[in-house]
């Protein structure tokens, strides 16, 4: 291979981020994969362009092994390895892990999902860091909501990558699951629940980006954030 070649790959790599390390009440998981889900991405760094593939629920590349506790109302941060290095929003869902199943290996398919966080656009619109307040962080936070339920979660966290949107198939979402466990719930009902693949289309306006003329307004995908 070329050394042209190599170093084009390896800059490719740097320009992308994976999500495989969680902050808890402020502690910085010491190893990757810990309590999430290891991703396909774990070795090249690279999104799902699809967003009709089964690889939007999790992305992942094999069963989880650990599971972090967390209390409802607490911060739950997640790790972006290289930082998030593409403008975009940053969403998060959550899951609940039916008491029969195994946290490790259950599959979040069909209407499970409910949005609790949206790290969206602020206006004046652009490709920058005032636009897009999670754009270049090395960690994304989301408050798990006071009223949800105690139990096994998957929460996941997605960014949207809008650099290379102008067309249909665009996006690039870099996303995970975390594995995680929820002590002093509410007695809320999470909802709308939706579905991966589903939520999304992929002409929808908030995974689509004109540099000009540049928007004035955005709107991100999926439901609204349900506010527990």
């Amino acid at each position: 291979m070329k050394l042209a070649t190599v170093l084009a790959l390896a800059a490719t790599a740097q320009a992308h981020y994976r999500f495989s390390k969680l902050v808890i009440n402020g502690v910085q998981e010491a190893a990757e994969w810990t309590s999430i889900r290891m991703t396909k991405n774990y070795q090249s760094n690279g999104g799902v362009t699809s967003v009709t593939s089964p690889d939007m629920r999790c992305y992942q590349a094999r069963p989880g092994t650990g599971t972090a506790t967390v209390a409802a109302g607490d911060v739950l941060g997640f790790v972006a390895n290289a930082a998030v290095t593409h403008f975009g929003p940053v969403q998060f869902y959550m899951a609940k892990v039916p008491e029969s199943a195994d946290i490790n290996t259950w599959d979040p398919a069909g209407n499970v999902w409910f949005k609790i966080g949206s790290i969206t656009a602020v206006p004046p619109l652009g490709s920058g860091e005032s636009t897009w307040p999670a754009y270049n962080k090395k960690v994304v936070n989301v408050t798990i909501p006071k009223n949800v339920p105690s139990g096994n979660y998957l929460v996941r966290v997605e960014s949207i990558a809008l650099h290379q949107a102008q067309s249909v198939g665009g996006a690039q979402m870099y996303l995970s699951c975390a594995q995680v466990k929820v002590t002093d719930g509410g007695n809320g009902t999470p909802g709308p629940l939706v579905a991966f693949p589903g939520a999304y289309k992929p002409s929808d306006p908030g995974l689509l980006w004109s540099y000009y003329p540049i928007p004035t307004t955005y709107t991100a995908p999926g439901p609204a954030v349900w506010e527990g």
